[in-house]
């Protein structure tokens, strides 16, 4: 008989958090009881899943009592607090916020890359940033070919990054300007911040706040998660993040340096057999991923793969990927899933 586990959902009431139930009954994951966590803003929501209606509770010490698995989703401040409390009870966190991503003691996880990193917890795994999870599934097969020796990207975010609130700010200026009526713009580039933008009929090249050298935090987890997750320290990578007016799946347009030569069809047909990864990429034919096309898929598109005639070794790529599913909730669930298939 398979094993069954406990599990919670710590932010149950989030985009994310509602998504991770929804893919965990879809994957039939084997938990037996499913606790729904969040603040006391959402204490006592119903939640209908899999046929049953759970009750959100109140998140507090005694949440991780007897639980075999807990995703959290509830942001940096919660995972700080809780996750330690969770392992202490003997629960394996995964955590999607930005917490422990960098901390040298939590493996930093993308299943199609660094499966075996997954084993060396202490009791939390870090899920890596959406945009950094599809570019690294991306990645990976094209490595191991030729060596990769740099990496620029630009990445195209959905506003559902910046959360649930952000995707109705954007319907609300979509209903706005259809009726010809003033504009609200107040979470982008984000909540709080000293100038707000329209994101409608507009792009907006900030992720998160500055921290250093012009650089914002989104860029730099990029970077530096990159070079964690694929074992390369040392790896010279550079990115440029923008908020774009879609709703689901980011976009990145990549362009790899590498040591070795890799032409285009290689690089197809590599990519193309690489786990987690469909290759759309057919010119002639006008086919390659779209946000639309990608959105509740579970898989990083690629295409747009063509010779980057400036340098050497190069190669322009098209990146794909349902910052929701892939880019949070799936990748979250595929780590515990990696863990319980290897016992």
């Amino acid at each position: 008989m398979t094993r069954q586990y406990n599990v919670a959902v710590a932010g149950a009431t989030g985009m994310v958090g509602q998504k991770m139930i929804e893919v965990l009954i879809e994957r039939k994951f084997p938990f037996k009881d499913l606790k729904l966590l969040a603040s006391s803003r959402s204490a006592d929501q119903l939640i209908k899943a899999g046929g049953k209606t759970y009750k959100v509770e109140i998140m507090q010490e005694d949440s991780f009592q007897e639980i075999d698995f807990a995703f959290f989703s509830a942001g940096e401040a919660a995972s700080k607090e809780f996750a330690p409390v969770a392992v202490r009870h003997g629960t394996v966190v995964i955590d999607n916020s930005n917490a422990f991503r960098m901390d040298q003691d939590v493996p930093l996880v993308v299943p199609e890359v660094n499966p075996a990193a997954a084993f060396t917890h202490k009791g939390i795994i870090a899920n890596p940033n959406c945009s950094t999870i599809q570019m690294v599934v991306a990645l990976k097969p094209l490595h191991e070919s030729a060596g990769i020796k740099r990496v620029v990207a630009a990445t195209y975010q959905a506003v559902s990054g910046a959360g649930k609130e952000a995707v109705d700010e954007l319907n609300e200026q979509c209903r706005s300007v259809a009726a010809g009526k003033p504009v609200h713009a107040e979470l982008i580039p984000h909540k709080g911040a000293l100038r707000s933008y329209q994101l409608l009929y507009n792009v907006v090249p900030q992720i998160d706040v500055f921290v250093e050298d012009g650089y914002c935090k989104e860029e730099l987890k990029m970077v530096r998660e990159t070079r964690k997750i694929m074992g390369l320290p040392d790896l010279p990578v550079t990115a440029t993040t923008v908020r774009v007016p879609v709703v689901t799946s980011h976009s990145i347009a990549l362009n790899v340096e590498f040591f070795r030569p890799l032409n285009v069809d290689n690089a197809r047909s590599l990519l193309s057999e690489a786990p987690g990864v469909i290759v759309i990429d057919d010119p002639e034919q006008l086919e390659y991923p779209t946000p639309l096309a990608a959105e509740n898929s579970d898989a990083v598109f690629v295409g747009r793969i063509r010779p980057d005639h400036s340098i050497q070794y190069g190669l322009n790529l098209w990146v794909v990927s349902d910052n929701i599913r892939k880019g949070a909730a799936t990748n979250s669930i595929q780590i515990a899933e990696l863990l319980i298939n290897n016992r």
